[in-house]
């Protein structure tokens, strides 16, 4: 009798907590996951039932999301390959490299010896300020901060604690033979768990890598593979040295180029649409009608070709 006196007690407590409107955000959570999750899936999947019953916002459950997915992600992931590295070359003079600390615009840059898989150190942007107060006594070498390395194959949740317990936002990654195989910051990591700032060209969220636009244009995501690119444009992009379309556009500015420059080449026009001071994210593609002129008709910022129009 005590234990059904109980139980109905319990119910009854139960039953009083669903009808409160004012129930905690933790005790609904609670009440949703009552039934243990058994895996990942299981979990993703209570937490989307959350959202279709308002417990979560959308951006809630995207970081929730992300913090999962940064536990099964490694550094090679999500990395700055090499060839995309701003490096400095310690032997040379500040008059000769400052210009390009300006144009980057990084805050950090990796410091090299005689080979760019020797990093020796990271110079910071602001350190160079005392090259202005006092350029005769300026060494570079005394403004080196030690150069953190990781493995391509750590775990992006363990760096992440790494990057908080030594408060060090920046490392190289190094290959299994040594090498310099690209960079990772702090905000890479972040990123990846809080997403990035969208404008209006960002279309990351979408599923297709190139969409059709307006005038009969095309919005192509940096990453989309050449291969995939030729398939679609039924054109002949060489893919011997790049694997992406983004890697050969950049390749051909022979820097990252900013927002609205473009670039002519293999009869196509690209047009910058979202890039950083890192990588490029999405271009619009426009096919030209007659041949391309010898070498590559480039425009910079500011300079928009006329048979682009920039989308509103």
């Amino acid at each position: 009798m005590l234990w059904s006196v109980k139980m109905t007690a319990s119910q009854q407590q139960t039953e009083n907590m669903d009808d409160s409107p004012k129930r905690s955000l933790m005790e609904r959570l609670s009440s949703l996951l009552l039934r243990e999750p058994e895996d990942r899936d299981q979990l993703v999947e209570l937490l989307h039932g959350a959202l279709e019953k308002e417990l979560l916002d959308a951006d809630a459950l995207t970081m929730i999301e992300g913090v999962l997915q940064v536990s099964e992600m490694q550094v090679r992931d999500v990395m700055l390959p090499r060839s995309q590295m701003d490096m400095i070359d310690v032997e040379d003079a500040p008059a000769e490299f400052i210009p390009n600390v300006i144009e980057t615009a990084h805050s950090r840059f990796p410091v090299f010896e005689n080979s760019r898989d020797n990093v020796i150190g990271i110079l910071l942007a602001k350190d160079l300020l005392r090259y202005y107060a006092n350029a005769d006594e300026f060494d570079v070498r005394d403004m080196l901060r030690p150069a953190v390395f990781v493995p391509e194959s750590k775990r992006l949740n363990v760096l992440l604690r790494e990057f908080k317990a030594n408060r060090n936002h920046i490392a190289i990654v190094v290959d299994e033979y040594g090498g310099v195989a690209g960079l990772i910051t702090i905000e890479d990591v972040i990123e990846q768990i809080v997403g990035d700032i969208e404008d209006e060209f960002d279309f990351d969220e979408t599923e297709d890598n190139i969409l059709p636009d307006k005038g009969g244009r095309y919005r192509v995501k940096a990453i989309t593979e050449i291969e995939d690119f030729n398939e679609h444009f039924a054109s002949n992009l060489p893919d011997e040295d790049f694997d992406t379309v983004g890697g050969l556009v950049v390749s051909h500015f022979g820097h990252v180029p900013k927002r609205n420059e473009s670039i002519a080449f293999d009869g196509f026009r690209f047009l910058v649409l979202r890039a950083d001071s890192r990588k490029v994210h999405s271009l619009m593609v426009e096919r030209l009608v007659a041949a391309a002129p010898v070498g590559n008709e480039q425009t910079s910022t500011g300079e928009k070709p006329p048979a682009i129009e920039t989308s509103a």
